[in-house]
């Protein structure tokens, strides 16, 4: 079976269409990406009173909850944090864990559309390959593969970070005679693993989540790694209705708290430095965020653990300590925890595990370390190491991510009005405007994507900080009689230089890491000032206005 590795690979020509889109679409917002970013703004520019149409890739609405269907796929964040803060929506769904699995996200989206009818306002099946925009009709001009075309006044790019998936080009994948998929285009039909030999390329959240699910059940399992995931536990509970309900009292709060606290999540970092405690405060301390579960051993840890290399240190071996007492043998327990950090704690997105490290424990399982011993290919048989040792396999998981620095943004023909491709502009780092505009494509926005605090947040939280700004922009756009807004080459080089000057006073540098230059790092309070400080006078933008005021503004 061929591996998928592109959007077009994944449409389906029985998609629903709810409301058949002409072959040439007029629109006032035309949004690309029906996930959590496309549908939130959708609701918000109908708030404006405009028309607005999504083009989304896949068959149906969800984003990445559509896409990712690999064997254990769930949330990293609790709810409510993790959901729309649209009481209409929230009021009457109820959630069976605090930590939903992917299938319960989908149910969550068909509520979503339920209550929003989203989908008479999608197109399935849209995969956007060439964009520009004319500065003379001050409309954007898009183009889908299957050859359809779109006009409209405003862009919004809601592929979030997550769009484009990234394959090494591993020599001789296409003789393997086992099951391949990459994670993020898992089939929908359930892959058996019973009495497999399996292996999971890749320990990020995809991995280690495969891991959790195959290693009670696989014949074998090897988990190959480049770099140790320094995972946290989750402590998944189940939630009762009764509970919900008595909660959903303080959920308008709880939303407004989300945004105030670093990560947009509902705790941010403790007040105090490290040093503030004795060693046996710091110790108890460290076993409450541990039990407290999710991210707060990373965002609600000490204040300064981020900057002092020492305060860093101490968070490390308490984490190793905690993850060795759960691996039996030393050489496993060596790969996946090492004494000395690969890195230091916290400048990469961990991800959250309920049993990832106890599968080791599994005579059946097994870590392997890729560092000085890398896959070279593919064989017939398995996968081939660069020593000759060759893994004989039956299904594989490839999950290594996604270009994360882009997004999907380069993959989608856009054109500047300077007549350079994104692609092209992007090659050796991304730049943008407020971390959701970007110079040359005026009145296009995009959200949850780079140069925002994408990574370092819960994704809901950022999407509607970004999804009201937009709306807002759009919003004085129209009542000011402006054509379009262009942010100058100098605000883009502003921003950069202030995403570095964020990420130098912290530990970040220490390491090669997606944060690096691609995003933002002061927290979602001090992000969400920033970019309301650009409204209502377009500070960092160029404005050309009509004219003549549009006769067709609604607002």
């Amino acid at each position: 079976m061929p591996l998928r590795t592109s959007l077009n690979e994944n449409t389906s020509p029985t998609a629903p269409t709810p409301s058949p889109t002409p072959n040439k679409l007029q629109t006032d917002v035309l949004i690309v990406g029906a996930g959590f970013g496309g549908i939130f703004c959708l609701h918000e520019i109908r708030k404006l009173g405009l028309k607005a149409t999504i083009y989304e890739a896949g068959t149906d609405i969800g984003g990445t909850w559509r896409w990712n269907c690999y064997p254990g796929a769930g949330v990293d964040s609790e709810v409510p944090e993790y959901e729309y803060s649209i009481p209409e929506i929230w009021k009457d769904w109820t959630w069976s864990t605090n930590y939903p699995t992917y299938d319960e996200i989908r149910r969550y989206f068909d509520h979503v559309d339920a209550v929003l009818q989203v989908k008479k306002d999608c197109a399935f099946n849209s995969v956007v390959v060439d964009a520009q925009f004319d500065t003379e009709r001050g409309q954007w001009c898009v183009t889908t593969a299957d050859g359809r075309t779109a006009v409209s006044r405003y862009l919004i790019i809601a592929t979030g970070f997550a769009a484009k998936r990234y394959v090494p080009e591993w020599a001789g994948m296409e003789t393997f005679k086992g099951i391949v998929h990459h994670s993020s285009f898992w089939p929908d039909e359930p892959v058996d693993v019973r009495g497999k030999r399996c292996a999971v390329i890749g320990t990020g959240a995809s991995g280690v989540q495969v891991t959790q699910t195959w290693g009670p059940v696989a014949g074998s399992l090897k988990v190959f790694q480049r770099t140790p995931n320094l995972a946290l536990p989750m402590r998944r509970r189940a939630l009762s209705g009764e509970e919900q309900r008595k909660n959903k009292a303080v959920y308008p709060e709880l939303f407004s708290l989300r945004e105030k606290c670093f990560g947009g999540f509902l705790y941010t970092f403790d007040e105090k430095s490290s040093a503030d405690d004795s060693a046996e405060e710091r110790e108890a301390f460290f076993e409450r965020l541990w039990e407290a579960g999710g991210f707060r051993f990373w965002l609600a840890n000490y204040k300064d653990y981020l900057f002092d290399a020492k305060a860093n240190r101490l968070v490390y071996d308490f984490w190793c300590k905690k993850v060795r007492q759960t691996i039996d043998d030393p050489k496993q327990r060596d790969i996946l925890a090492p004494r000395e950090p690969p890195h230091a704690y916290g400048v990469k997105r961990p991800s959250l595990q309920h049993s990832y490290y106890e599968q080791f424990n599994r005579s059946s399982v097994e870590a392997i370390d890729l560092r000085g011993n890398q896959i070279v290919a593919f064989t017939e048989k398995g996968i081939k190491m660069e020593d000759g040792t060759e893994h004989e396999l039956d299904v594989v998981c490839i999950a290594t991510g996604f270009d994360i620095a882009t997004g999907g943004m380069t993959s989608m023909g856009l054109r500047s009005i300077h007549g350079t491709r994104l692609e092209d502009e992007w090659k050796h780092g991304a730049y943008t405007y407020l971390g959701t505009t970007v110079s040359g494509y005026p009145n296009m926005f995009h959200l949850y994507g780079p140069q925002g605090p994408t990574l370092f947040s819960n994704g809901p939280t950022t999407i509607e900080i970004q999804g009201r700004w937009i709306a807002q922009a759009i919003k004085h756009i129209e009542r000011q009689g402006i054509r379009y807004i262009d942010a100058t080459p100098e605000a883009a080089q502003e921003w950069k230089k202030r995403i570095n000057f964020l990420s130098d006073v912290s530990l970040f540098p220490t390491t090669k890491s997606t944060y690096m230059g691609g995003e933002l790092c002061g927290g979602e309070y001090a992000y969400a000032q920033d970019i309301r400080a650009a409204l209502p006078e377009f500070t960092g933008f160029q404005v050309v206005r009509a004219q003549k005021p549009r006769q067709t503004s609604k607002i």
